[in-house]
């Protein structure tokens, strides 16, 4: 097996299991070794450290063991069997109120590179590490043996790997794909999985909405960037008075109306559904309109490069949803940017209080749903902060 060899120094991270290798990290790598091989990672001095596949890019090495071994398919097999053993454990499988939950997630289940989200018995996989892809055949194998009554696999990595320029990362690779309809906690959801955002749905998102619905009695709610709505449903399966759900997408919102039709006429005749921009939207509604406002954005800082882009502008749209809401009011607000710390939010939102005059405080802190574990030695898997604060 080809070898990495680290600058002096730089196995500390190795050391304290991180499983990332950065370019930056690397005095030497041996000759022959292409895109998606497995290689061993070794100290200056040539001492094993741990095994992963390589990229030449700016995470060079994702580790998957820190042992010496020849990764076989039951190796392989092993963990996929662990993170279904950790979901029944937590309730998720074979739960009568939901049918789809987050299998496999990265380096939290030891398989950085690699997301398997599961809907009503048809599994997504999508691959952000080259390596990994190249295992595709093996964890179809793997998923038909360890998921009975799998309905279909499909690969949905066009968007994660489109640098590694290969055919076929948007495809069906087993079974039949039909319309898929999704039940979380006995709300359902229409899953588009070829065409819908990430594999299909914001899995990670499933506590908040739970705690929106808890909250959402007699109140007018707004969720900003609803996607296919699923804030939405759960605010009007919880009594909100009214429910105006906006997004720039209009194939998000015709989702949207289709999940909310799901809920039955008395839910739709409390719901509204617009497109257009959220800023322009914002702008437009008149202040103290709201008594609870969602706002869960897409990343604005996907690197640290545009950190402080990104700042200001969570800062400025959390600003203008403030002022949207009655005294009393409650704010859902959310960051997946994985350069924007869980304090560097609680910061903006601090910021964004002080400039508004407002005076705020925290509810409660949200984060991703418990079929989303993260690595302890990996803090960078902790990428969805969320604060549910209450306004004067």
């Amino acid at each position: 097996m080809k070898r990495i060899i680290l600058s002096k120094g730089k196995e500390k991270s190795l050391l304290r299991f991180h499983p990332w290798v950065f370019s930056g990290a690397i005095a030497k790598t041996e000759k022959g070794i292409a895109n998606g091989d497995i290689v061993e990672v070794c100290d200056y001095s040539g001492n094993f450290l741990a095994m992963g596949h390589y990229h030449d890019n700016s995470i060079a090495v994702r580790i998957f063991s820190f042992e010496q071994l020849s990764p076989t398919y039951e190796f392989w097999r092993e963990k996929i069997a662990n993170a279904l053993r950790f979901r029944r454990s937590i309730g998720i499988i074979n739960n009568p109120d939901t049918n789809m939950f987050r299998l496999v997630n990265g380096e939290g289940d030891g398989l950085p590179g690699l997301i398997i989200d599961c809907y009503d018995g048809n599994a997504v996989m999508q691959f952000h590490a080259y390596g990994m892809y190249l295992l595709k055949d093996t964890f179809v194998r793997i998923l038909r043996e360890l998921l009975p009554g799998l309905k279909s696999i499909y690969n949905k990595s066009g968007l994660t790997l489109a640098e590694a320029s290969v055919p076929g990362l948007d495809e069906l690779l087993y079974g039949e794909l039909g319309p898929v309809c999704g039940l979380e906690n006995g709300i359902s959801f229409n899953i588009d999985i070829p065409e819908g955002q990430k594999t299909g749905f914001f899995l990670d998102q499933r506590d908040s909405r739970a705690l929106v619905g808890s909250m959402a009695k007699g109140r007018r709610v707004l969720n900003m960037f609803c996607y296919s709505g699923g804030f939405s449903a759960y605010a009007l399966r919880g009594g909100a008075a009214h429910v105006d759900s906006v997004d720039i997408s209009r194939k998000a919102v015709d989702l949207t109306e289709q999940n909310i039709a799901l809920l039955g006429a008395d839910a739709a005749s409390r719901h509204s559904a617009h497109c257009a921009d959220v800023f322009q939207f914002l702008e437009e509604t008149p202040d103290r309109t709201y008594d609870l406002i969602v706002l869960d954005p897409p990343a604005f800082a996907k690197h640290h490069r545009v950190k402080e882009q990104g700042i200001k502008g969570y800062r400025n749209i959390n600003r203008m949803a403030l002022r949207k809401l009655t005294p009393g009011g409650l704010l859902f607000t959310f960051s997946c940017s994985q350069a924007i710390s869980a304090s560097d939010f609680q910061t903006i939102l601090f910021s964004a209080a002080a400039m508004e005059g407002k005076s705020l405080r925290v509810v409660h802190h949200t984060q991703h749903a418990l079929d989303h574990p993260v690595s302890i030695y990996h803090p960078e898997g902790e990428y969805l902060k969320g604060l549910i604060i209450e306004s004067s």
